[in-house]
């Protein structure tokens, strides 16, 4: 007679239960396998919701920062899991950058390229495709908003200044830094790069709003254009 799985966790002690162990240790006592298992709640008839978890982290050998990298597709082809529990995963996935964001936003103040690729890495570095984002800032350099410009490959040919600070106008913004991100993880500019750049700087100046840096972000890195001296002081 095949056991149910399911009913193993019952089975462990008290402090090797994910649950018990999250309200008696705290979150920060669980392993990434642990905290997964308790968004999956229950395992299959073959293996404990732990277990799969440990599946799920290693698919794309990564660990908890592959779950980023798969679709709901990817998430149900795994055994026991289904359209439910993969649009819980990719929800907690998608907060948890949020969250990285928000808090990011809060701790610092924009004063170097440094804290504004912290603000956004998380958001941009796992992106398949190439993203333009603008952020929109204050006369204190402090963040207004920021919106997503284009997505695919980012070409001088293909984005007008214009747009830029058409956006720009609409939040009241007296400065605004680009950044995008290199799927390939290296943040090295391209030709692109340093075409568009220079030709929003040109326009900002006519126009009287600031482009204060375009940041490339790779994989856990940057590059700053400004600091490469693409800028004029």
């Amino acid at each position: 007679m095949e056991i149910d799985s399911r009913m193993r966790v019952k089975d462990l002690p008290l402090s090797e239960r994910p649950y018990e162990k999250l309200e008696t240790c705290g979150p920060g006592s669980l392993s990434d396998a642990e905290l997964l298992a308790i968004v999956i709640k229950s395992g299959s008839k073959k293996e404990r919701s732990i277990e799969l978890a440990q599946r799920i982290l290693g698919i794309k050998k990564q660990g908890i920062r592959g779950i980023y990298e798969l679709s709901l597709e990817d998430l149900q082809k795994v055994s026991g899991i289904g359209r439910v529990k993969s649009i819980q995963i990719k929800a907690i996935a998608e907060l948890s950058k949020r969250i990285s964001k928000n808090n990011a936003v809060t701790k610092f103040k924009i004063s170097s390229p440094g804290t504004i690729a912290s603000i956004f890495m998380e958001e941009l570095r796992y992106l398949k495709q190439e993203h333009l984002k603008i952020v929109f800032l204050d006369t204190k350099n402090q963040i207004i908003s920021d919106k997503f410009l284009t997505v695919g490959t980012v070409n001088a040919s293909l984005i007008n200044p214009r747009e830029v600070f058409i956006e720009a106008l609409k939040h009241n913004a007296v400065h605004v830094i680009l950044l995008h991100n290199h799927p390939s993880g290296d943040p090295t500019p391209s030709r692109e790069d340093i075409l568009i750049t220079k030709r929003i700087i040109n326009a900002g100046d006519i126009i009287g709003i600031k482009l204060l840096d375009h940041i490339i972000i790779g994989d856990g890195n940057y590059i700053s254009l400004k600091e490469q001296g693409i800028f004029q002081n």
